[in-house]
């Protein structure tokens, strides 16, 4: 990766990919589900909330998808939101917003006051239940009826542990074949980050702000399409399911 003026945004967003990868290698698949239903549900064109954005994974897929569509990618990391803008620069149809989703006024920041579908992946969980069912009745205002939220996420049934135990124990078990073939995980990406001119800076800030990793609540997909529910959504069900993860639609 080049540094400075010429910095290779790019290779960042790849490497981000690889490494997000890393943890869940069906991550492709889920972001096309996703995308399959905005299409289905809100057309091709969708004005979308690239909800807790990062380097703004879903937006690039949405863009290339949908040429169309334009997206408001919203995150507080510093590190994560210099690449997306990096990556997007000079494409209008991208927008990006520094902001807290604990803040209550984070809404106000956005470009608009309503979206067709608010999307969401791998994110969320760093949020514990309280605010994270707070932060549902914010997007509920936010969708337009008739759009979508969508969160793709890990959602733990803790009725079923042996299953869980089962499960967790085989996945990570894969992980670490994958690591000794030269993937990297969280905390060696970052390292790799936080030793880049360009991207010291910025990291060594996100470290202030999260610490070494955020610690939320994983409820079940249950939970979260009661909240949904309560919340002011109508219908809510899973679109896609892995063993440890679950896309969750909701329709306002």
């Amino acid at each position: 990766m080049t540094t400075g003026v010429g910095t290779d945004w790019q290779a960042w967003q790849e490497s981000w990919d690889r490494q997000q990868e890393w943890y869940m290698p069906d991550r492709e698949e889920r972001f096309r589900v996703m995308l399959d239903m905005v299409e289905a549900l809100v057309g091709p064109a969708p004005r979308v909330l690239d909800l807790a954005c990062g380097t703004g994974s879903i937006t690039a897929r949405l863009l290339a998808r949908f040429p169309d569509a334009v997206s408001t990618g919203i995150d507080l990391d510093p590190a994560l939101l210099a690449i997306a803008e990096g990556t997007f620069a000079g494409d209008d149809r991208a927008t990006f917003v520094t902001a807290d989703l604990k803040d209550p006024d984070w809404p106000t920041t956005l470009p608009y006051d309503s979206y067709d579908a608010v999307l969401t992946a791998t994110a969320l969980h760093w949020l514990h239940s309280e605010p994270l069912a707070a932060l549902y009745g914010q997007v509920a205002g936010l969708v337009r009826d008739g759009g979508v939220f969508m969160n793709a996420d890990h959602m733990i049934d803790e009725t079923t542990p042996r299953i869980n135990a089962a499960e967790r124990a085989h996945r990570h078990a894969q992980m670490e074949r994958a690591q000794q073939d030269g993937a990297l995980d969280w905390t060696s990406w970052w390292q790799v980050a936080a030793a880049d001119p360009v991207l010291a800076g910025p990291t060594a800030r996100r470290f202030e702000i999260y610490g070494e990793h955020a610690d939320g609540d994983m409820p079940s997909a249950a939970w979260h399409a009661r909240v949904l529910r309560e919340k002011g959504f109508g219908e809510v069900r899973p679109v896609w399911r892995s063993p440890s993860d679950t896309l969750l639609l909701a329709l306002k």
